[in-house]
């Protein structure tokens, strides 16, 4: 089975063979309109992640034997390369947005709750973005940009895997997808008056990946209908909270049952934690 083939068996709405070296995003079959789907083709090899449905990655390998490997060896490297001067210019550009930000309201927050809550805003006349500072051990490698309406969007060529947003107040880790949620299980912990440090990780399977970096902490995980969130917050090993209905996240059952219930129901899966100093939850990395 050529490479193609394989990502549309994951539902990947692809018709051509992705350059050789680097990730690229592609609609899927679930989710038409958005980038879901991610595929690396690495010529004997490649990998294939349905976001949606999958929180590890498929593992392709070739049954080709005329595949001129030195060749392949020599587009990886150059494919390599490639890749971090676009990581270098999605960074680049990220700290150009920050340095044109404002501190002020925006209209996703509002419509999430937070009327009061100040962002990091890119006062555009069109289009104001709500701005999300990504970082992997301090560095920023990119951002997510928020519109009014909620459509959210990276920079292209960031590093996304490992990196994350932290709300931090000297306190055990909690991990979860979005920022609305993270501001939820803010407002939740201080109702709580319980330190935090919570880590926006953008995806599922972000949440995994830094997981396997740190010691312990909980997680917060979205209620998807394909189970993509639970399966992500199983695979860490931690305890979790989830909503008890499908198709919400934490925000979303903040503000249908109250701060004052998730909070308390927070609070139990908080408890049952494995109890750790704050910088033993730290990753290896960042100390």
């Amino acid at each position: 089975m050529d490479f193609v083939k394989f990502c549309r068996l994951h539902g990947l709405l692809i018709d051509y063979l992705p350059p050789m070296g680097v990730w690229k995003r592609f609609p899927t079959e679930d989710h038409p309109k958005k980038r879901n789907g991610a595929a690396k083709y690495m010529g004997t090899h490649g990998f294939v992640q349905n976001h949606a449905q999958e929180t590890s990655v498929s593992i392709w390998r070739s049954d080709d034997p005329q595949l001129d490997v030195m060749k392949i060896r020599r587009d990886q490297t150059l494919a390599h390369r490639r890749m971090i001067a676009d990581q270098q210019k999605a960074a680049d550009k990220a700290r150009w947005i920050m340095s044109q930000c404002v501190q002020q309201g925006h209209e996703y927050l509002v419509r999430k709750g937070f009327k009061d809550e100040y962002g990091l805003v890119w006062p555009r006349p069109d289009d104001p973005l709500l701005v999300i500072p990504m970082r992997v051990d301090g560095e920023v490698t990119g951002c997510q940009l928020i519109s009014n309406d909620g459509t959210k969007k990276f920079l292209k060529g960031q590093r996304t895997s490992g990196a994350s947003f932290v709300l931090d107040n000297r306190g055990p880790v909690i991990l979860c997808e979005g920022y609305a949620t993270a501001l939820s299980v803010q407002a939740a912990m201080r109702q709580l008056k319980r330190p935090y440090t919570i880590h926006v990780c953008f995806s599922a399977g972000n949440i995994a990946t830094l997981a396997r970096r740190m010691i312990a902490g909980v997680v917060v995980a979205d209620n998807d209908a394909s189970g993509t969130g639970e399966a992500a917050a199983q695979s860490t090993g931690w305890p979790y909270w989830m909503s008890d209905t499908v198709g919400e996240d934490a925000n979303d059952y903040a503000n249908r049952a109250g701060l004052f219930r998730f909070s308390q129901s927070l609070g139990k899966v908080i408890r049952s934690a494995r109890p750790v100093a704050p910088a033993e939850t730290q990753s290896e990395c960042s100390r």
